[in-house]
């Protein structure tokens, strides 16, 4: 039995660790990924604001249900990581430039990605800045040291590398 106490101690130990780490860490990052695609500036504008598209190239992407649109730009709903995210284009400017916010404060997290699109020779260069907020000091520190602030940026461009070859 005193095994037992030992380990429940152990863990809620961990568990304060984790918080106040997590307390520690800023509650704001900016992150960026770049990508080449072998499509023209248009065009890869035109794949990322076909929203209801995105569960067909993008795995983690389970369910998406479109929602009423936002001063006559898209509005969504992805199902991703058992978690239903909420997103708006807030600003759109064909081909060179999106921004897309989350739209629910209530989240562990929140923030933005702007998408810049510029041609380059044989296609477009993409690069996608993550303006986030993990409010949340578990998922904080689960966003830093565990899954990285990067893990859905690398993960959205290795998907819209390989769309991008696809459609080509």
């Amino acid at each position: 039995m005193r095994w037992l106490v030992w380990i429940v101690a152990g863990i809620a130990a961990l568990g304060i660790v984790v918080v106040m780490v997590g307390y520690s860490l800023p509650k704001a990052h900016s992150v960026t990924r770049s990508a080449t695609v072998p499509l023209p500036p248009d065009a890869v504008y035109a794949l990322l604001i076909d929203v209801d598209q995105y569960p067909a190239w993008r795995p983690g992407v389970k369910s998406l249900q479109r929602r009423a649109d936002r001063d006559g730009r898209p509005a969504w709903t992805e199902e991703a990581s058992g978690m239903k995210i909420p997103l708006h284009f807030e600003k759109m400017e064909r081909p060179s430039l999106l921004v897309a916010r989350i739209a629910d404060p209530a989240l562990p997290f929140g923030g933005t990605w702007t998408y810049r699109i510029a041609p380059v020779a044989g296609g477009s260069e993409v690069t996608i800045t993550e303006d986030g907020e993990v409010y949340n000091p578990f998922f904080r520190f689960m966003s830093r040291f565990v899954f990285g602030h990067t893990a859905t940026l690398d993960e959205f461009v290795t998907n819209l590398e390989s769309r991008a070859r696809v459609k080509r």
